[in-house]
């Protein structure tokens, strides 16, 4: 069944098969709505709320009486907004006493006249029940693409732990009590972390063809960028797109750092669950997909796991994706030559991985993400021009040639081959 267009569609996902979702509990979201059709502009995949090490995120211990502020690159814009709000992983229910959208002006302070309050079924309070997302009632509202939204949200009671995105390489913030209508951001301090929100979707103009939703782990995240700055490579991806003339996409990143394609992490929830496990919720759940692009694998390989496993863990993720007719695109794996992860054993697992997704036709398409940002002495390892320091994830300029190594018009015609039988 279709996500409703209707402001209280909701995502039901039982809580005892949470990390092995299928097609039927989290259905591709339907892209269409009163008055236009509906397209994720901006999404995050979630995470348990857990204690991170390093971090002052609080979704470990939850909120009580705050107001969460988190500020969002939305990549495509348009006339309406809705905005998912997440309870993905709690164990209990989540009520929530007011939340509004407004245009970032900067930090935590809105541009005046832009705030509005969101309702749920005309309500301003609601009830998130463990286990769902739920989408506000549209508001009609002006985005342009490429802009930063705050979505505030406030909850009286304790939520217990918090649904949220751990790394997001943005200032997002916390308040005492009541601050959604807040425009001066003075009430605000610093937290890193996004909490209970997990998509936006925004009425799109009729250029927006729809919806890439690009899939991975902290190459795709990619915190190791400049924070408050927008420079991950699903960024400068969806940067392209608007530049161009004629249709385009929206730009989701579905990354999670740390994660790996076919396990949890033990013992680090704040990792997510396994790619595979995820691809139902975090790609096909989008709002007005159109493409999915995989680049996912390095961590797997960092904990030993066979080519024939990742390999066959391709096959599974293209199809799931190929189940909803979305063409799904395969990103070869960054060299990662004088990492952390390194060793000799490894590098030849990355090199059958990487021959399997240039050479397999499984896919509907190849990025070829390793050839773009090697170095040229080395192809094994990255360019230094391009390394954050630790020879594994990319920087600014990085993630930069990453989104120029995309072709545009293959995400834009579609797959030629997505109806033929595929090995």
């Amino acid at each position: 069944m279709r996500l409703p267009p209707s402001a209280a569609g909701r995502l039901t996902l039982a809580a005892v098969s949470v990390f092995a979702l299928s097609v039927t509990q989290v259905p591709h979201a339907s892209a269409h709505g009163q008055g236009g059709k509906w397209v994720t502009a901006w999404g995050a995949s979630q995470v348990t709320g857990s204690e991170i090490p390093g971090s002052t995120c609080p979704a470990g211990s939850g909120l009580e009486n705050r107001t969460v502020r988190n500020v969002l690159f939305v990549s495509a814009g348009g006339t309406g907004v809705r905005v998912r709000l997440a309870n993905t992983f709690g164990t209990r229910p989540v009520s929530v006493d007011h939340v509004t959208v407004a245009l970032q002006r900067s930090g935590a302070a809105a541009v005046p006249g832009t705030l509005r309050t969101l309702t749920f079924d005309g309500r301003r309070d609601t009830t998130i029940e463990a286990g769902e997302d739920l989408f506000s009632d549209p508001v009609p509202m002006r985005v342009e693409a490429l802009s930063r939204l705050l979505v505030s949200v406030h909850v009286d009671e304790a939520t217990g732990p918090v649904t949220n995105h751990p790394f997001t390489a943005q200032g997002n913030y916390l308040a005492s009590g009541d601050a959604t209508v807040d425009t001066s951001g003075t009430p605000y301090s610093d937290t890193p972390c996004w909490m209970l929100v997990s998509g936006v979707d925004i009425r799109g103009s009729a250029r927006t063809a729809g919806a890439v939703v690009t899939f991975g782990d902290s190459i795709t995240d990619t915190a190791s960028t400049t924070g408050n700055a927008d420079q991950r490579y699903p960024d400068h991806l969806a940067r392209r797109l608007q530049d161009r003339t004629g249709r385009t996409l929206a730009v989701v990143n579905a990354g999670l750092g740390g994660n790996r394609l076919l396990a949890e992490r033990d013992g680090e929830p704040y990792y997510g669950p396994s790619g595979i496990s995820r691809v139902e919720r975090d790609a096909l759940g989008q709002s007005g997909v159109k493409a999915v692009i995989l680049q996912e694998g390095i961590n797997d390989i960092g904990f030993s796991a066979s080519a024939e496993d990742i390999i066959a863990g391709y096959r599974t993720f293209i199809e799931k994706v190929h189940a909803e007719n979305v063409p799904v695109y395969g990103g070869t794996l960054l060299p990662f030559r004088g990492s952390f992860v390194w060793t000799p054993e490894r590098q030849a697992t990355w090199t059958k991985v990487n021959d399997w997704i240039r050479n397999s036709g499984a896919f509907d398409g190849v990025v070829d993400f390793a050839a773009a940002t090697a170095s040229a002495t080395d192809p094994l390892a990255l360019d230094p021009a391009y390394d954050s320091g630790d020879g594994l994830h990319p920087d600014d300029a990085g993630t930069r040639a990453m989104a120029d190594a995309v072709d545009l018009g293959m995400l834009l015609a579609g797959p030629a081959r997505r109806n033929q039988p595929r090995d």
